[in-house]
């Protein structure tokens, strides 16, 4: 009798450790996207002075990164389809690995943009190409909990950045923490890059590519969503056609206009709540109100643990609790600490008591909270239910470039606003969530336990 101990039970030897060492390697794509957006954060003050930077340019150094991210995840899935979901990883791996040893050794500000860039492109392709590759070697009734890892890991890598940039600076190394800030992520990326070798390549891809044995050679060993690999090989095959015909289908008509502008505002509001350019600034933040630079590392640690904590606890619960409800609890979490902490700044400027940091500590963490359990664990979620087969690589995509757009935008202007007042900064993120609040209650549909069928009639699509 065959024995299958160690291993997922998907019906045969071995399968099991194997798919999820593939799975673990591909979210690594995830955790440097993670790692590389947020390890900016500890080295703002030391870029400032480094390269004698205005708040305006100090705005565009951090928001350089994302506009790599936005061209990384609009253009990745072209080289995926042609060369594989595999070898596209491994570029986003060299990517990651020449902007982290890159940002570290710079020789000016105009380089130091250059490299920031290449890693936005990495992250760009990280957030499309891992979960894609992952949904693709699954089997359907574990590809939930395995994309989720990326997921999970996204969110690691932030409190690992902030963990790393915490040990670098009780260090003390004076002007060359920044460029050691930077160059940790090259151990990771390498390390990505290396574990890669054992990955197979994606099933779909294979069919798509004719090479039906290699497909049938992963199925048997990965599992099926069926039992039987000729199944779902033809399966396979039916999608692909039924997608190239959908290629066709034109995503910007009047038809479409109801998924198009729930895509472009669910998009808009995660970013207009502030939570990049917090996690970009937020040792700035902590210092704004009166924390030592020690003191706001250690505070930052905390912040992303607390992050870390209630993204799995929302993506545990999302599928039971509902979308709307989720997002309506991260709305009233994001109106009362964004409020708390304009009124801190428009009580104490740049004076902060010692019982006023507590709370500013406090809020952010409210905040942060707020963001993992609504915006943070829905968004990619409803950005895949909402459109319909034909157009939704077009709707997603349309979503992304929305979201990383105004990251961008916001991560570049906060220095600018944040210097002339924090209490109008953080009044404005607070006045946009109040209008996402109105949004979620009488706009937003409810896709929880709703099938994409059905989904597409609520929204009136024929």
């Amino acid at each position: 009798m065959e024995q299958n101990n160690h291993s997922l039970p998907l019906g045969g030897r071995r399968r099991g450790p194997h798919l999820i060492y593939s799975t673990i390697v591909a979210a690594l794509g995830g955790l440097l996207f993670g790692f590389d957006t947020a390890v900016i954060s500890g080295t703002t003050e030391w870029l400032q002075k480094t390269f004698q930077l205005s708040s305006f340019y100090l705005g565009l150094t951090v928001a350089s990164a994302l506009f790599g991210t936005i061209i990384g995840a609009i253009t990745i899935g072209k080289p995926a389809d042609i060369f594989g979901r595999k070898k596209t990883l491994y570029v986003i791996a060299l990517l990651y690995l020449v902007s982290a040893l890159g940002s570290a050794l710079a020789w000016d500000w105009y380089s130091f943009l250059f490299f920031r860039f290449i890693g936005g492109l990495a992250v760009g392709g990280a957030s499309v190409a891992s979960p894609m590759y992952i949904a693709e070697i699954s089997p359907a009734k574990y590809r939930g909990r395995l994309v989720a890892i990326t997921q999970f890991n996204i969110v690691f890598g932030v409190l690992l950045a902030f963990f790393s940039n915490y040990v670098i600076t009780e260090l003390q190394l004076g002007p060359i923490e920044w460029r050691i800030m930077f160059g940790v992520e090259a151990v990771p990326a390498a390390l990505f890059f290396i574990l890669l070798f054992r990955n197979p390549y994606s099933p779909r891809w294979l069919v798509a590519k004719n090479r039906i044995e290699e497909a049938r050679a992963v199925l048997n060993e990965f599992g099926t969503d069926n039992g039987s690999v000729d199944d779902e090989i033809e399966e396979i095959k039916a999608s692909l056609k039924h997608e190239q015909q959908g290629e066709k289908e034109k995503l910007l008509s009047k038809k479409y206009i109801k998924p198009i502008m729930l895509a472009v505002l669910i998009a808009m509001f995660n970013q207009l709540s502030g939570i990049n350019a917090i996690m970009y600034y937020l040792p700035h933040i902590f210092k704004m109100a009166g924390a030592g630079a020690e003191s706001a590392m250690l505070q930052t640690v905390l912040v992303g643990g607390i992050n870390l904590v209630m993204t799995m606890l929302a993506l545990s619960v999302i599928d039971n609790f509902g979308r709307k409800k989720l997002m309506l609890v991260g709305s009233v979490g994001y109106i009362v600490s964004l409020s708390t902490i304009a009124w801190l700044f428009f009580s104490y400027g740049s004076e902060f008591t010692e019982a006023g940091s507590w709370v500013m500590l406090i809020s952010l963490l409210v905040f942060v909270a707020s963001h993992a359990v609504g915006q943070g664990a829905v968004i990619w979620v409803f950005l895949s239910e909402i459109f319909p087969n034909k157009v939704r690589a077009k709707g997603q995509a349309l979503g992304t470039f929305t979201h990383w757009f105004m990251a961008a935008a916001i991560s570049w202007t906060f220095p600018m606003i944040a210097e002339i007042s924090g209490g109008y900064t953080f009044a404005f993120y607070a006045v946009c969530m109040v209008a996402q609040l109105f949004w979620v209650i009488y706009v937003m549909p409810e896709t929880k336990g709703v099938s994409l069928e059905q989904i597409q009639k609520k929204l009136g699509i024929k």
